[in-house]
């Protein structure tokens, strides 16, 4: 089964060619498409160069933010099973197998990768906190047992998606996600994964002000059939 890497790119010109290389790495049939969503730092013009067939690129002419470029990316993904990885080197392509593993062993048709399960994390005080909050406000509201919402890891079958119309810009588009799919019925499978955070000097871009909205994407949706 076809493996669609979605990739939003936004200002990632020190990691771009790493993560690509990075997830150019893994064994298994896929595309990856990258979609750009108005880079200023000279991210475009190293996109521009690449010529790698596995390799679909796609420009935003501005910056609308990363739900924007997650939903063009869906919107051009032809395989049977959807991961989204982010171009920051936060998050290790290599962990990809035991992301894929209990989809393609039957276990579940969604996966999250959760760094609140893994042993490898580096996270500032203050983004655990938020994440923690975020993710109990989900288990609340859902009746769930996840123990990281926000994770950029979530990895679904294609099918998942059918009838699930996505209409958030920014980072919210995690909670909505998360929502619809629990909404469907669906039951989220998770497992560890290793995670390096950066710091807002290294380019982090979520701030607090994601995280209210993120907090209303989560009620909003909770109330709306």
């Amino acid at each position: 089964m076809k493996l669609s890497i979605i990739m939003p790119v936004y200002n990632e010109r020190a990691t771009i060619e790493e993560i690509i290389r990075r997830v150019n790495a893994a064994p298994y049939e896929k595309e990856i498409i990258l979609v750009d969503d108005g880079s200023s730092d000279g991210t475009k013009e190293i996109l521009e160069e690449i010529k790698d067939p596995l390799v679909r690129i796609y420009y935003h002419d501005k910056n609308y933010g990363k739900g924007r470029a997650v939903r063009t990316g869906l919107a051009k993904a032809s395989g049977g099973i959807i991961l989204i990885q982010d171009a920051d080197l936060e998050y290790d392509p290599r962990e990809y197998a035991q992301l894929l593993r209990p989809i393609l062993e039957g276990k579940a048709e969604v996966v999250y990768g959760s760094r609140f399960r893994g042993e490898g994390k580096t996270m500032f005080f203050w983004h655990a906190v938020g994440n923690n909050f975020l993710t109990f406000m989900t288990n609340l509201l859902y009746n769930t047992t996840l123990t990281d919402m926000e994770t950029c890891y979530k990895v679904m079958k294609k099918e998942v998606l059918k009838g699930i119309t996505l209409k958030s810009d920014k980072f919210n588009i995690e909670p909505e996600l998360t929502a619809k799919i629990l909404k469907k019925g669906y039951r989220i499978y998770e497992v560890p994964i290793s995670y390096a955070g950066r710091e807002y000097s290294e380019g982090k871009k979520i701030t607090w002000k994601d995280g209210i909205v993120a907090l209303w994407t989560l009620i909003k949706h909770r109330l709306v059939n």
